[in-house]
């Protein structure tokens, strides 16, 4: 009994040494996350050893986290979080593959300078006129894919042994995993085009002990690790992401349709698709005068055609490709026609004679 007692009482002042530490704690380690350090301009301090960098930026890019979707819902909801974009915008300055750019809430207090300067209220020469906002070249939308905390480790296993296997069974009971996955999505603003995607995740194990007493075992009351904040293993798996989206961009190579040109219609046609889509005029419109007066004509007759008279509209396989555009509206433009770049009636009555 002497003995439980005094390991009791060791296990108490173990416990409040740990309160020995109560004033503010600048640069706390306990508090960091892996988005640490600062930033300015292209240059980074305290920067976290295993971030991606790049020699200078891409491009500009804003954040773009829409708090309206359910991930975000459950995600404050549950672990009484905040916005992901701070960590987000200090990642990628810190990396300098990107110059981030204000799209979000600052917003509001851009505009409320400019009402001011509007209304006369701002000194002369504060200069915030219009044409000075530098556009954002790409858009970078975050999303927490998985989330869960606090699932048990081994306890389930060896919580139903007794003696030594049971006091194992306590503390393995006591263990935690915090994981996380999450997606970033990059995207060209200007075409709207998805140049790059990426996931990431993180996960740690949590040793919770304050709560054991003593056993037949022997394990004493011992302060040990708390419960890690689930905000610090989604900021991980952010980093990760990030890092993902810095390897995609330093290895970026563009995505090509050939001779068909981005956007004029895809490869997958289907049936009653017009020829603007890239499907083949029907071939029931062969080659020669209708009983209209008027020509018809395929558009791998047309290829065919433009190809004898000098014009290069690629390899004449009935698909209006950029090659076949540009043939088009060099033809249309010479036989001064309406330049449409499309094989329409005057275009097909034109390569008839």
């Amino acid at each position: 009994m002497s003995r439980i007692l005094a390991l009791t009482l060791t296990a108490v002042a173990v416990a409040l040494a740990g309160c020995e530490a109560t004033r503010p704690k600048l640069g706390s380690e306990s508090a960091k996350t892996t988005a640490t350090g600062s930033a300015g301009g292209a240059a980074a301090q305290n920067v976290n050893a295993q971030l991606g960098r790049c020699d200078r930026p891409v491009g500009t890019i804003a954040l773009v986290e829409d708090q309206s979707l359910d991930w975000y819902r459950w995600y404050v909801e549950n672990y009484r979080l905040g916005s992901t974009a701070p960590v987000l915008r200090l990642l990628i300055q810190q990396s300098n593959c990107f110059i981030v750019v204000e799209r979000g809430r600052a917003m509001r207090n851009m505009e409320q300078e400019r009402s001011l300067q509007r209304s006369g209220e701002l000194r002369q020469n504060s200069n915030f006129g219009q044409g000075q906002m530098v556009a954002a070249d790409y858009s970078l939308t975050p999303e927490v894919l998985v989330s869960a905390r606090g699932t048990s480790g081994l306890g389930a296993a060896l919580g139903g042994f007794g003696g030594r296997l049971g006091a194992m069974g306590a503390v393995a009971g006591a263990v935690r995993t915090n994981e996380a996955a999450v997606m970033l999505t990059l995207v060209d603003n200007r075409s709207g085009v998805q140049v790059a995607a990426a996931e990431g995740s993180s996960s740690n194990t949590d040793f919770n002990l304050g709560g054991l007493l003593v056993g037949s075992s022997g394990f004493g009351g011992a302060g040990g690790y708390t419960n890690t904040p689930q905000g610090k293993v989604v900021s991980a798996a952010f980093t990760d992401a990030y890092n993902n989206i810095i390897k995609a961009v330093k290895n970026y190579s563009p995505q090509s349709m050939g001779d068909r040109g981005m956007g004029t219609g895809g490869r997958l046609t289907v049936e009653g698709s017009s020829q603007q889509q890239g499907a083949p005029i029907a071939a029931s419109q062969a080659a020669g005068p209708s009983s209209t007066g008027h020509a018809n004509m395929s558009m791998t007759a047309a290829q065919q055609k433009l190809n004898q008279l000098g014009y290069d509209a690629g390899t004449p396989d009935g698909m209006l490709g950029r090659k076949t555009v540009e043939a088009l509206r060099a033809f249309q433009r010479d036989r001064r026609i309406p330049i449409t770049g499309q094989l329409d009636q005057a275009t097909m009555n034109e390569l008839a004679k």
